[in-house]
């Protein structure tokens, strides 16, 4: 009579081990992007053109242009492609200034004047960092994109952006 009884006990273990595999796995099927961060709803581009106006490089942007997006940034994004990032657009032009605190991803933060020119860019910030990085001069627009880019394109401060 033991037997039999050890054998109820084997059968419910294994049967719970296979539940609990099967309900883990289906969960995981139903939420495939669980550890990719918020994704990015890319619908503008940004050129970046050196003085003399001539096109070196493109970037696929999401825009900041209310408050609520300005705020939230690349917060929680974790992963962007090489070609992609962020143009903060704000009412008016004065000195600015972002922080990382709440951005798993390494940045070029490149700030830009009224008149499209940049005039400032921090290159490869440190991730979750609430270290401020100003504009030093005063900015309208701000772009975000993967650390190294400008270096990588040769986008420095004095060119010009479009959208």
């Amino acid at each position: 009579m033991k037997y039999p009884f050890r054998a109820y006990y084997f059968r419910l273990f294994l049967c719970s081990i296979m539940f609990f595999s099967c309900s883990q796995k289906s969960s995981d099927e139903k939420n495939p992007t669980t550890n990719k961060g918020r994704q990015l709803d890319l619908v503008k581009e940004v050129k970046f053109l050196t003085a003399d106006g001539k096109e070196i490089s493109t970037v696929s942007v999401a825009l900041a242009d209310e408050p609520e997006e300005r705020n939230q940034g690349l917060m929680d994004v974790k992963e962007m492609a090489s070609d992609a990032g962020m143009l903060f657009i704000f009412p008016d032009e004065q000195p600015r200034s972002f922080y990382m605190a709440n951005t798993p991803l390494p940045l070029d933060i490149i700030f830009v004047n009224a008149d499209s020119t940049i005039v400032r860019i921090h290159h490869n910030t440190t991730p979750f960092n609430s270290e401020q990085l100003p504009s030093d001069k005063p900015a309208k627009f701000v772009v975000e994109t993967n650390a190294g880019y400008c270096i990588s394109n040769d986008i420095q401060e004095g060119m010009r952006i479009r959208f």
